[in-house]
């Protein structure tokens, strides 16, 4: 089975965003391994907590790095 696991900073994507890369991420493994592995592809899309996450030894937040929610974040 064809798995995708993403990891995001929470909060930082839309529902429709999740779903978009969801869907393409399906795509691909269909383009890649063909038409059986639509129905068998798992993609999950993981938000991490702020401050849950770091690049080269150092936590990150969305405030060091100066990133705004998305303005859609009813959906999400």
């Amino acid at each position: 089975m064809p798995f995708a696991n993403f990891k995001v900073p929470e909060k930082t994507l839309t529902a429709n965003q999740k779903e978009e890369i969801v869907t393409r991420t399906t795509e691909l493994y269909v383009e890649i391994y063909g038409e059986r592995a639509r129905n068998n592809t798992m993609v999950l899309v993981e938000e991490v907590a702020d401050g849950g996450w770091g690049i080269s030894g150092h936590v990150l937040t969305l405030a060091m790095l100066g990133e705004a929610t998305p303005s859609d974040t009813s959906n999400a």
